[in-house]
C-alpha cells in the first residue's frame, strides 16, 4: 500500500480550458485496461519539456526532443503504458514515427505538432498496429474533464493513480493548474520510469514555459528515488493553452511570474513526492535533508548517498535505528576534504551524533520510536557553510524485489 497517499477525487481534478483528454483500451500489453491516452491542445498553445539524461533513451524520448525543436507548435501528445519503445533501434523509431503520423492524420496536423511518450518493459517491440487502432476511441473519448482517467491509463506498476490540481490568481484572472505523474520503481529522474504531466491555461512566454519546466523539475521530480535507476523515459511535460485572459508572462521576475512559477512548483512537488510514496514496496517516506553544505551540489550529493544506501533503506523497513549506516554513507558521499568531527545527525525530533560522535544524550528507544512512524525526516549537518538540499525516498521491502522478479510475468 502507498504511504498515506489516496487515489485523487476526480472531481477536485480541474478541466484546463484549451486542453482535452481522451483514453481507450487498446491492449498493448493487457487486455481490459487503459493504456493509451490522447491530450489535444488548443491552436497557440505553448508546450515544453524536460527528458531523461540516460544515453539509452526510448525511440519516443528521442523524436519528442526532435519535435520540439523544430518549433512547429504542440498541438497533441500520445502516451501508451505497457511498452516502452526502448532499447528497440531503428525500428523503434520508425514505430513512435508511425504513431505520429496516424495521431497527426486523425486531427489534421502535422506529425512534427505530435509528442510521443511510452512508458513499460524495456527492449519489446511496441505493438503499433494495436495503438494505430485504439487511437480512434481514444480520439471519441476527448474531454476537458479526462484528468482521472490519464492519470489511470498511464499507469505501470503504480498502485494508485496520481494526479493534483491547483489555482492562482493572475492579472485578476483565476488560472487553473492540473497535473498527473506515474512511477512507483526505476526512479531516480535525472533531467530532465517516470512520466509528470501538467496542463494550464495561464498566458505564459515560449521562453518561460522553457525556463520554468527545468526549474520545476530541479525543485520536484529532479530530488526524488526510489531505487537510484534512472529509466530510458523519463519525461516530464508542461502545457500551457495561454487561454485564462491574462496579460502575458514573459518576465518570471514579474509578480504573475512569480505567483505562477511558485504554483508549479508546488504542484510538481506534489506529484513527485506522490510517486516516492507509491514505491514499489515502500512502507515509509522519508525525507532527507543536508545542511550546512559550502554548496548545494555537496549537499545533494551526501542525500543521495543516504537515501540510495541498500542497508540504510532496509534498516528503515525493519524500523531498526542503526543509525551508523547512515553516517557512513555520509563518509563514503565523496566529499572529499570532509571532517568528520563537523558533523551532527538528527531522525526528526531526536539528536543521534554530534560532532561525529553519539550523543550523549541520545537512546535507542528514542530512535526507534521515530523509525516505525510512516513518515520519518533525516537531517545532516555538515556544518561547512551555508548550503542546503532536500530530496525524498522510501524504503527497501521484501516486496521491491517480489515486483521487479514478477514484473514481466
Amino acid at each position: 500500500m502507498p504511504v498515506n497517499l489516496s487515489p485523487p477525487d476526480p472531481a477536485a481534478l480541474l478541466p484546463v480550458p484549451g486542453i482535452e483528454i481522451g483514453t481507450a483500451m487498446a491492449g498493448i500489453r493487457k487486455a481490459d485496461r487503459r493504456d493509451l491516452t490522447v491530450f489535444r491542445l488548443a491552436e497557440g498553445s505553448a508546450v515544453a519539456g524536460v527528458f531523461t539524461t540516460n544515453r539509452f533513451c526510448a525511440a519516443p524520448v528521442q523524436l519528442c526532443q526532435r519535435h520540439l525543436a523544430k518549433g512547429f507548435g504542440i498541438r497533441a501528445l500520445v502516451v501508451n503504458t505497457g511498452n516502452a519503445n526502448a532499447g528497440t533501434g531503428e525500428p523503434g523509431l520508425v514505430a513512435a514515427s508511425t504513431t505520429c503520423i496516424a495521431l497527426a492524420q486523425l486531427l489534421d496536423i502535422a506529425p512534427e505538432q505530435v509528442l510521443p511518450f511510452s512508458t513499460g518493459v524495456i527492449m519489446e517491440p511496441l505493438p503499433v498496429d494495436r495503438l494505430q487502432a485504439g487511437l480512434p476511441a481514444a480520439l471519441n473519448d476527448l474531454s476537458p474533464k479526462n484528468w482521472a482517467q490519464a492519470a489511470e491509463g498511464i499507469m505501470t506498476t503504480d498502485t494508485v493513480p496520481k494526479a493534483a490540481s491547483r489555482q492562482v490568481t493572475l492579472g485578476g484572472r483565476t488560472v487553473t493548474l492540473t497535473g498527473i505523474s506515474k512511477g512507483a520503481g526505476m526512479i531516480k529522474p535525472n533531467m530532465a520510469t517516470m512520466l509528470g504531466f501538467i496542463g494550464t491555461d495561464a498566458v505564459v512566454s515560449q521562453a518561460v514555459l522553457d525556463d520554468l519546466v527545468k526549474r520545476a523539475a530541479d525543485r520536484s521530480f529532479n530530488r526524488i528515488t526510489i531505487d537510484g535507476d534512472t529509466s530510458t523515459n523519463d519525461s516530464f511535460v508542461v502545457m500551457a493553452s495561454r487561454q485564462a485572459g491574462h496579460a502575458e508572462i514573459t518576465d518570471t521576475d514579474s509578480a504573475d511570474g512569480r505567483a505562477f512559477a511558485e504554483a508549479l512548483f508546488a504542484l510538481s512537488e506534489q506529484l513527485a513526492q506522490a510517486i516516492v510514496r507509491d514505491g514499489e514496496g515502500a512502507t515509509k517516506f522519508i525525507t532527507v535533508q543536508v545542511e550546512g553544505g559550502r554548496n548545494e551540489a555537496e549537499c545533494r550529493q551526501v542525500a543521495y548517498a543516504i537515501a540510495h544506501s541498500p542497508l540504510v533503506k532496509t534498516a528503515f523497513y525493519a524500523s531498526d535505528p542503526n543509525l551508523g549506516r547512515i553516517l557512513a554513507a555520509v563518509g563514503y558521499a565523496g566529499v572529499a576534504d570532509l571532517d568528520q568531527t563537523t558533523i551532527d545527525l538528527f531522525l526528526d525530533d531526536v539528536q543521534v551524533a554530534v560532532n561525529g560522535g553519539r550523543h550523549p544524550a541520545y537512546r535507542e528507544a528514542d530512535g526507534q520510536r521515530v523509525m516505525k512512524q510512516s513518515e520519518i525526516t533525516v537531517r545532516v549537518v555538515l556544518n561547512r557553510g551555508m548550503a542546503d538540499s532536500t530530496l525524498w525516498t522510501c524504503d527497501l521491502s521484501h516486496d521491491y524485489v517480489s515486483i521487479n522478479a514478477d514484473y514481466r510475468s
